[in-house]
């Protein structure tokens, strides 16, 4: 047995937090496993956001929830996470349970289109307002490349500012593994 990878230890944190009918966003849907994951955790009665800014990552997620049999509870969205608050409808607004990000490029895309530090901390500023009490942010960050180093170092800083009677942060990385492997942020409301 061996560590989870970050994007596992992801899914754990998360899967403890949702129940049916929840409401979830996978602000970066990319080929789609974390939004085929989401739908399945919140069933047929919730609802899950989906968004990316590429076609081909909308398609391919499209396509994995239909073979999965979630297509129905999932709403995706061309759209950068920056907008994800400005496409959620109001009613979801404070009420969401989880939203999840895996930064970097699109898996077997152009790795010239890839996530940006400014973007990426424009949509956790608007996560933290539309997350429930009991929600949970997770962001896989991948410093190995210079705009991933760049938003990494960006989201660490993020998260060590939290102010801690409101908010508690995570960070699950790997120490001594080379060439900068990914690593989990996890942010929760602080518990009153």
């Amino acid at each position: 047995m061996s560590f989870p990878k970050a994007t596992e230890m992801a899914h754990e944190l998360v899967a403890k937090r949702i129940r049916k009918r929840s409401c979830v966003v996978d602000a970066t849907a990319g080929n789609g496993h974390d939004t085929v994951f989401l739908a399945e955790r919140v069933g047929p009665t919730g609802k899950v956001f989906a968004f990316d800014i590429q076609e081909a990552a909308i398609e391919a997620t499209r396509v994995r929830l239909e073979e999965a049999g979630h297509a129905t509870q999932a709403t995706l969205k061309m759209e950068s996470h920056e907008h994800l608050g400005a496409h959620l409808p109001k009613r979801h607004h404070g009420h969401v349970q989880a939203i999840m990000f895996n930064l970097g490029y699109l898996p077997g895309g152009d790795k010239s289109v890839t996530t940006r530090w400014d973007s990426t901390m424009a949509a956790l500023r608007t996560s933290l307002e539309l997350i429930s009490d009991s929600g949970i942010i997770t962001v896989t960050a991948y410093p190995g490349h210079r705009e991933g180093g760049e938003e990494a170092n960006a989201i660490v800083q993020f998260g060590r500012w939290l102010d801690p009677r409101e908010y508690r942060v995570l960070q699950y990385h790997f120490l001594n593994l080379t060439n900068d492997p990914p690593f989990l942020v996890a942010i929760e409301r602080a518990p009153e």
